[in-house]
C-alpha cells in the first residue's frame, strides 16, 4: 500500500517536471507574438537642436480590426512637427500598418519619447519609451566673430488698409457733395407757378384775368369757379398794394376800408371805381354762396370791369418814396438771407440725418457701445484690435502675447547680493500695464531677494525661492507708487504647457482710479531664476479687461525638469 502511494507520487512529480518547460515555452511564444503586433523605432538616437527625427510605429492587425494611432502633442518633451499618412502593406490574411511622425526639440539635453498608446480592435498596446540625445551646435569662436546686442530701435506699425479707408472716405464726401449741390445749390428751372409768383402784383393780376378769359368756365356754366378766380385776382392785388387784409375781409369790410382810405387821402380812388368793385364782389358772393347764375354776358362784362379797375387802382397808388424803396430792398435782401439760411439748415439736417442713419445701422450690426468707442477712438479698443506681438522675454524665456512690444529695462541690485533683474514693460500701474521680470542669482552661494533657505539648513548653493516673499515685494512696490486699499488673493496657477507657479491677484486704488491686477510668479533653472509677470488694468472697462484676459491666456514658460 505504501509502495503504491510512493510510485504515484514519483510519477506525478516526473510529469510536472516534464510539462513545466513546455508551459514556459508556450508562455514566452504567446508573449512574443502579442508584443510583436506593435513595435516602435526612430531613425536616429542623436540629433542637433532643431533637427528632425522620424518616429515610426508598426502594427500588425487583422482585416476587421480598427487601429487608432496617437494624435496631437503626445510626444512631449519632443514636439511633433508633422504627422505622415499611414502606409498599409498586405501580409497574407493580415495587414501591416506603418505610421510615421516628424519630431524635434529646440533645447539641448537627454530626452525620452514617452510610451505611446495604440488601440487595435478592443485591445490597447503601449510602445517602449525611446531615448534621444539633443546636442548643441558647436561654434568655432576663432572663426565666428562675437558682437554686442544691437540697441532697440523704434518700429512704426504698418498702417493696414489705409488706401481702402481713404477711398471710402473720399467716395462718401463726393456723394454727399453731389447730393448737396443737386438739392440745395443747383439753379433749378422754375416751375410755372414759381415764374408767376416772381411777377409784380399788377402783372400777376393781369395774367390771372387773361387765363380766366381763356378758361371754359362760362361755356360749361361753372359760374362759381369763374367768380371765385375773378374775385381772387382783384383781392390779391388789393392785398399786396392797398390793404393787407383784403383776402380775409368780407365784401362790406373791404369796401368800407377803401372808402376810408379815399376819405383820408391815402389813395386817390374814384367813387365810381369803388362802386363798380362793390357791385362785382356782391354779385360774386351771391354766385358762390346763394347759387345765383348771372347772365353769361354779364359775367364777361364783370371780368372786363375788373381788368379796367385794376388799371385805375394802379394809377391811383402814390409813387413809393426813397425810404419805402430802401425798405423794400432791405426786405428783399432779408428774404434772400432767410432762404439761404433755410438751405443751410436743410443741408445740415440732411447730413445729420445721414450720419445718424449710418450710426444706427452700424449700431444695430456691431452694437452701439462698440460704434461709439470706435468713433471716439477708445485707446483700449484700438489696442485690442491692433496687431499683437508674440514674443519671448528674458532667459529662460517667458512667452507672451501683448498689444505692444515690451521695452527692456536692466537692473543690477546690490553687489553684495549679486542678482540681476531684467524687466520688460508696457504702460503703467495707473492704467493698462504689462511687465515681465526675470531675476537671476549670479552667485549660487548667495540668495537673491525673494529667495530664502530652507528652515534648519545652511544657505545652499541653489536656495529655494520664496514666491510669497516675492509677491509681498511687488505689493510694497504698489504702495511706493501711491496705491491704497490693496486687496490680495493667492491661487496656484499652471500655464497651458504645464509650468506651475503662484497667481497673486486682487484690486487697488491709485490716483483716484480703481484697478485690477494679476501677478504670476514662477521659478526656473533649478531654483536659481525668479520669473514675474504683472498685468494691471482699470476696473469696469470692457476692452481693458479683454486685453488683460488675452495677455493672461497667452503666458507660457518652459516647464521645469
Amino acid at each position: 500500500m505504501c509502495k503504491d502511494w510512493l510510485d504515484k507520487k514519483y510519477l506525478k512529480n516526473r510529469r510536472a517536471r516534464v510539462l513545466k518547460p513546455v508551459f514556459s515555452f508556450l508562455l514566452v511564444l504567446t508573449s512574443w507574438f502579442t508584443m510583436g503586433q506593435v513595435t516602435s523605432s526612430i531613425d536616429s538616437t542623436s540629433i542637433k537642436i532643431g533637427e528632425q527625427i522620424t518616429y515610426q510605429i508598426k502594427v500588425e492587425s487583422g482585416p476587421e480590426d480598427l487601429v487608432l494611432f496617437p494624435e496631437g502633442q503626445s510626444f512631449k518633451p519632443l514636439e511633433m512637427i508633422e504627422s505622415y499618412a499611414v502606409d498599409t502593406i498586405k501580409k497574407d490574411a493580415n495587414f501591416e500598418l506603418i505610421k510615421k511622425y516628424g519630431l524635434t526639440q529646440f533645447d539641448s539635453g537627454t530626452y525620452f519619447i514617452p510610451k505611446q498608446k495604440i488601440v487595435v480592435g478592443s485591445k490597447s498596446y503601449f510602445t517602449d519609451s525611446l531615448k534621444v540625445e539633443v546636442n548643441n551646435i558647436q561654434i568655432d569662436t576663432t572663426k565666428q566673430g562675437l558682437y554686442d546686442i544691437k540697441p532697440l530701435i523704434e518700429v512704426k506699425k504698418p498702417s493696414s488698409n489705409w488706401l481702402q479707408t481713404l477711398l471710402i472716405i473720399l467716395a462718401v464726401i463726393v456723394v454727399l457733395g453731389a447730393l448737396a449741390y443737386w438739392f440745395f445749390f443747383r439753379k433749378k428751372p422754375l416751375t410755372e407757378e414759381e415764374k408767376i409768383a416772381l411777377l409784380p402784383p399788377y402783372d400777376r393780376a393781369k395774367l390771372a384775368l387773361k387765363k380766366l378769359e381763356e378758361s371754359p368756365y362760362l361755356e360749361n356754366s361753372e359760374y362759381k369757379q369763374y367768380y371765385s378766380e375773378l374775385t381772387l385776382a382783384i383781392r390779391n392785388y388789393l392785398d399786396e398794394k392797398v390793404y393787407d387784409h383784403a383776402l380775409e375781409s368780407t365784401t362790406d369790410e373791404l369796401i368800407n376800408r377803401l372808402r376810408l382810405l379815399k376819405d383820408g387821402n391815402q389813395i386817390d380812388l374814384s367813387a365810381e371805381t369803388i362802386k363798380n368793385l362793390e357791385s362785382i364782389l356782391k354779385r360774386a358772393d351771391l354766385v358762390k354762396f346763394a347759387k345765383s347764375e348771372p347772365d353769361k354776358e354779364l359775367a364777361k362784362l364783370d371780368r372786363q370791369t375788373v381788368d379796367l379797375e385794376i388799371d385805375h387802382v394802379k394809377e391811383a397808388l402814390p409813387e413809393p418814396s426813397e425810404e419805402e424803396k430802401l425798405m423794400d430792398e432791405q426786405y428783399k435782401l432779408e428774404q434772400e438771407r432767410k432762404l439761404k439760411r433755410k438751405k443751410q439748415w436743410t443741408l445740415a439736417g440732411a447730413i445729420g440725418a445721414f450720419i445718424v442713419l449710418i450710426f444706427v445701422g452700424f449700431g444695430l450690426k456691431y452694437g452701439f457701445s462698440y460704434v461709439k468707442d470706435k468713433l471716439f477712438q477708445n485707446s483700449h479698443l484700438e489696442l485690442m484690435e491692433g496687431e499683437w506681438v508674440d514674443s519671448a522675454y528674458g532667459v529662460p524665456p517667458v512667452y507672451i502675447s501683448t498689444p505692444e512690444v515690451l521695452k527692456r529695462i536692466d537692473k543690477d541690485t546690490d553687489d553684495s547680493i549679486m542678482t540681476k533683474t531684467t524687466t520688460f514693460t508696457y504702460g503703467s500701474v495707473e492704467d493698462l500695464g504689462v511687465s515681465v521680470s526675470t531675476t537671476v542669482n549670479q552667485n549660487q552661494g548667495q540668495q537673491p531677494q525673494g529667495m530664502q533657505p530652507q528652515q534648519g539648513q545652511q544657505t545652499p548653493s541653489n536656495p529655494e525661492i520664496d514666491l510669497n516673499a516675492a509677491g509681498e515685494k511687488i505689493m510694497k512696490g504698489f504702495e511706493d507708487k501711491g496705491a491704497t486699499n490693496i486687496l490680495t488673493k493667492q491661487d496656484k496657477y499652471t500655464t497651458p504647457n504645464g509650468a506651475e507657479g503662484l497667481n497673486v491677484h486682487g484690486t487697488f486704488n491709485v490716483s483716484g482710479k480703481e484697478m485690477n491686477y494679476s501677478l504670476f510668479l514662477f521659478v526656473a533653472e533649478n531654483n536659481s531664476v525668479l520669473q514675474q509677470i504683472l498685468i494691471t488694468w482699470p476696473q469696469n472697462q470692457e476692452y481693458a479687461e479683454k486685453i488683460a484676459n488675452r495677455v493672461i491666456g497667452s503666458i507660457e514658460l518652459k516647464k521645469p525638469e
